[in-house]
């Protein structure tokens, strides 16, 4: 079974198909393309729920909590910067769905709103996702001894057990949206 810290690096490439299904989607509404809604809803539904309620929450609930025992910061720091970027990232997704939304209403000029929020969250998910693979993730796994790395191991089956949708579910949509809409 792969440790806490590989689970999450197994996540960030299921959610990087996501993303360049997102990035080929919004280039093709910017070229003028009909946009379906009801696939950009799928979509953002996807990044909603497996991106950020389910990743994005055990790093908050779980990694996060076990790296401030060990003495690192969540206010400042690496993991300050990475709060902050879900924070953002939630506002993009928000704004994507006012645009989706607008876009289903019959607003064409929504496609364009649409196209720059999701740019903006493609380009900061894919830089938040090299941060924490290259500089969170190796810190954690020196700062994390064999008992924390299991405590954190539980932490994350609790997390994991309050989702009803499985892991693979979300592992064939991603790759289902990537073979659909990236470039």
């Amino acid at each position: 079974m792969p440790n806490p810290i590989e689970q999450l690096k197994a996540e960030h490439r299921i959610i990087e198909k996501a993303l360049r299904a997102l990035d080929g989607l919004s280039k093709r509404i910017e070229q003028g393309e009909a946009a379906d809604t009801v696939e950009l809803e799928r979509l953002l539904d996807f990044l909603s729920s497996f991106a950020d309620q389910r990743h994005h929450q055990k790093e908050e609930q779980c990694l996060f909590p076990a790296l401030g025992l060990r003495g690192m910061p969540r206010d400042r720091g690496p993991v300050g910067i990475l709060l902050q970027e879900h924070c953002t990232g939630r506002a993009h997704i928000a704004h994507m769905r006012r645009a989706a939304t607008a876009l289903a209403n019959g607003n064409g000029s929504a496609g364009l709103q649409f196209a720059e929020a999701a740019h903006s969250y493609v380009g900061l998910l894919t830089a938040h996702i090299q941060k924490e693979d290259a500089v969170l993730f190796r810190e954690a796994e020196k700062l994390l001894d064999e008992r924390a790395m299991q405590s954190l191991q539980d932490d994350f089956e609790q997390a994991e057990a309050e989702f009803s949708e499985d892991w693979a579910l979300y592992e064939r949509a991603a790759a289902e949206f990537e073979r659909a809409w990236a470039l």
